[in-house]
């Protein structure tokens, strides 16, 4: 079982969406049976064992083993993930073009180049996994709190520079390349591409009552 699945197919992700199949996709974190499910979730079996075909048939439950119970068979299934992400492919005529913006101070942008993230990792956690190879990633995730908008705007901008600084040292034919490449390196041109994506937006405000609620986003 993955950890998080994302779908790209439109249909599967339209049978993903169903408030039934999701509450039956969430108790299939443990393996399960249709009867098993039925008490679960208040259905009938037989109703139980519709959605579970639909689900199976667009991969996501998969078939953990058989029982044989005197004259049935019993199918003990599990969701193929713990988790769900649609990806923006799903939607493939109306998804986001992060062409369109290239604007890198636009929200719009940002939820762009999101979606284009969910896309490109969807379809590289599924090619690692088949190949049973692991596939690097970095992230940062952190908070920062701004005394003005002036000090947010440097700080994007000292960022901007910092990163600049770093692909130019490490970007393969860049200035760090040149030259004879560094024993046990490869040759400049060769290296894989990595996609690199720096985000800063504001956190969401808390809810009434919670510590962080008095906190005011500054403009």
């Amino acid at each position: 079982m993955l950890d998080i699945a994302v779908i790209e197919d439109p249909a599967a992700a339209e049978a993903s969406l169903d408030p039934i199949r999701t509450r039956i996709l969430r108790e299939l974190a443990e393996p399960g049976s249709a009867t098993q499910l039925a008490a679960k979730v208040g259905l009938p079996r037989q109703q139980v064992n519709y959605h579970l075909k639909s689900l199976e048939r667009h991969g996501l439950v998969e078939l953990v083993e058989e029982r044989r119970r005197g004259n049935v068979t019993e199918r003990i299934l599990r969701a193929t993930a713990a988790s769900y992400l649609i990806s923006p492919s799903a939607l493939a005529s109306v998804a986001p073009d992060p062409h369109r913006y290239s604007d890198r101070f636009s929200a719009f942008w940002l939820l762009a180049l999101a979606g284009r993230m969910v896309q490109e990792l969807g379809r590289l956690i599924a090619g690692a996994a088949a190949a049973r190879k692991t596939l690097p990633t970095f992230a940062i995730d952190g908070e920062i709190t701004f005394r003005s908008a002036a000090d947010r705007a440097a700080f994007a901008a000292e960022l901007g520079l910092a990163v600049a600084r770093l692909v130019d040292t490490y970007d393969d034919g860049g200035p760090a390349a040149a030259g004879a490449p560094a024993a046990g390196s490869r040759a400049p041109g060769t290296g894989r591409k990595h996609r690199l994506v720096v985000a800063l937006h504001p956190t969401l405000k808390s809810s009434p009552g919670t510590p962080n609620a008095k906190e005011r986003d500054h403009d």
